[in-house]
């Protein structure tokens, strides 16, 4: 727990003085000084002391003191999962679905609850908070509210889970309008609180559908949009996921693509028109400035989730290429800049009676466990879950693999004709006596790690083009057993939630959150 003051000025000035409230704290120890972190208001900077205060001194805001410790909470008991009815044939409003994950509960792998939006069409797709563990030391923080955009409509929701945990309502609304005239921005995607309490949203879009990365303060009080972080001039091509690291002042943001090209589907005409990123951005934290680009060129294709390692002093991270199916890792060099080197490639097969010669195992999730030991990434059209112990940070091992549906099962209408990894094809993943449309997609991991969630739905227009047995039958929400000594996955064929048996009908279920936070929404200061 690191002792802060704030300052009300535009350049940083360190002060050493102990506040006379910490000074009868019997526990204070040295750390180097001067890190810079940003606990930000418009003009507010503070500054890790040199002083390490004991929790024992301090009252405890959200989220955890470090990821060790978070590995330590409670088992998660209900989870959150955006439910989406875009680009299916049935005119219902997406909806926030509690689902109940405790093995104890007679609702187990049950809906236990439905909140509905009030729009048609909106296309919810990923959520953060408005407290973290980066507000951890701020007692007058609640991680209480669920900050929810729409992909599509711009629109974002912020929910009300503290109220009633299992039955969450809607707080406010903030109306498209608002971030297109104050940030000339639309189509939000990922949100993280800051450790001031603010709100940040990266856009991917403008106003008609051309690609631009920008990002979004929401204030954390009455969330209202107070225009753009991003210094003017700094917009990006095309925008998508961030994360930032403040003891190294820095955020590291990535690019998917323009959303009039992506919006129904996906054409390769487009990535051949440039309408899809190859880079990832790297921006001061303090100052706002976008100080690097790094082009990851074709191998790179379509950048999506960005992944420091959850260690707060660490000048490294990941990011999952889609296209280029691949993953690079970031890092900061011995100059002070940043750059990247490719750790994990996963080849493409040889297929016929699919739409292309060769079919991409299309990367569309990773993520990193809290003791920073494994990395996970999904492969959507092979359909299979890979587990990467990255003990060594350039040179990640695979350690498990699960297939979980795909495009390429033993009995399907595609048959592999050249495989690089040698691998037969896989049969077809029943659960329960469901057969699994679609493939893994979204992932959450367990606090202590040792249960892998994971949803099958990628975004509606795709999920119609490659998938469009699962717009019929629903999406489903599955679990792996992870083995977190030597590595290993298992799939638990007592675990399934069905989104094909929704009151309304089929549902694609989306991204997914645990009450109390979890490893791809927290970040640590």
């Amino acid at each position: 727990m690191y002792l802060c003051l704030h300052y009300e000025i535009k350049l940083p000035t360190p002060s050493l003085d102990v506040p006379a409230s910490y000074a009868d704290c019997p526990e204070v120890s040295s750390v180097p000084p001067h890190h810079v972190c940003w606990r930000t208001g418009p003009l507010t900077s503070c500054f890790l002391r040199p002083y390490d205060v004991p929790a024992a001194c301090l009252s405890c805001g959200p989220g955890y003191k470090t990821p060790l410790d978070a590995m330590k909470g409670p088992r998660e008991e209900i989870v959150y999962l955006p439910c989406i009815y875009r680009n299916t044939d049935i005119m219902k409003p997406d909806y926030l679905a509690t689902v109940d994950v405790d093995p104890k509960s007679p609702t187990y792998c049950q809906v236990i609850h439905r909140l509905e939006m009030p729009n048609l069409r909106d296309e919810l797709h990923h959520s953060g908070w408005n407290a973290c563990s980066s507000c951890h030391g701020d007692a007058s923080k609640s991680r209480n509210l669920l900050i929810l955009p729409a992909l599509i409509s711009s629109r974002i929701y912020v929910v009300d889970v503290a109220t009633d945990a299992r039955a969450p309502r809607i707080h406010k609304i903030v109306e498209p309008m608002e971030l297109m005239w104050k940030c000339g921005l639309a189509n939000p995607h990922t949100s993280h609180c800051l450790g001031s309490g603010q709100i940040m949203v990266s856009c991917i879009g403008d106003h008609v559908g051309n690609g631009k990365g920008g990002f979004a303060l929401l204030d954390g009080e009455s969330f209202e949009v107070l225009g753009n972080w991003e210094d003017p001039g700094d917009a990006t091509a095309f925008g998508y996921d961030f994360w930032y690291q403040p003891r190294h002042n820095v955020m590291i943001s990535t690019e998917w693509g323009a959303p009039k090209a992506l919006c129904n589907g996906f054409d390769i005409q487009h990535v051949k028109d440039g309408l899809y990123g190859t880079s990832i951005h790297v921006w001061d934290w303090t100052s706002h400035e976008k100080i690097q680009s790094l082009d990851l060129g074709a191998e790179g294709a379509v950048p999506l989730e960005v992944r420091f390692l959850h260690e707060p002093s660490a000048a490294e991270g990941y990011v999952g290429c889609a296209l280029g199916s691949t993953v690079y890792r970031f890092f900061k060099t011995q100059k002070g800049d940043w750059a990247t080197e490719l750790v994990i490639k996963v080849p493409s097969k040889k297929v016929e009676g699919w739409v292309l010669p060769e079919m991409p195992s299309l990367i569309t999730d990773i993520l990193v466990s809290l003791d920073d030991r494994y990395l996970y990434l999904s492969n959507w059209l092979h359909g299979d879950i890979r587990q990467y112990d990255i003990t060594d940070r350039s040179a990640p091992r695979m350690v498990g693999q699960a297939f979980m549906g795909g495009s390429i099962q033993s009995d399907g209408a595609v048959r592999v004709l050249e495989d690089p990894e040698h691998q037969p094809q896989p049969p077809p993943c029943i659960i329960k006596g469901k057969r699994i449309q679609g493939a893994p997609q979204m992932l959450q991991l367990s606090l202590d790690g040792k249960r892998l969630y994971v949803t099958t739905s990628l975004y509606s227009g795709w999920d119609k083009q490659f998938y469009p047995n699962m717009l019929k039958e629903g999406s489903v929400m599955m679990q792996l057993d992870v083995d977190t000594v030597g590595g290993g996955l298992a799939l638990n064929k007592e675990f399934l939630v069905d989104f094909g048996k929704e009151p309304h009908g089929p549902v694609l279920a989306h991204e997914l959150r645990y009450p109390g936070g979890d490893c791809t929404s927290d970040i640590w200061l």
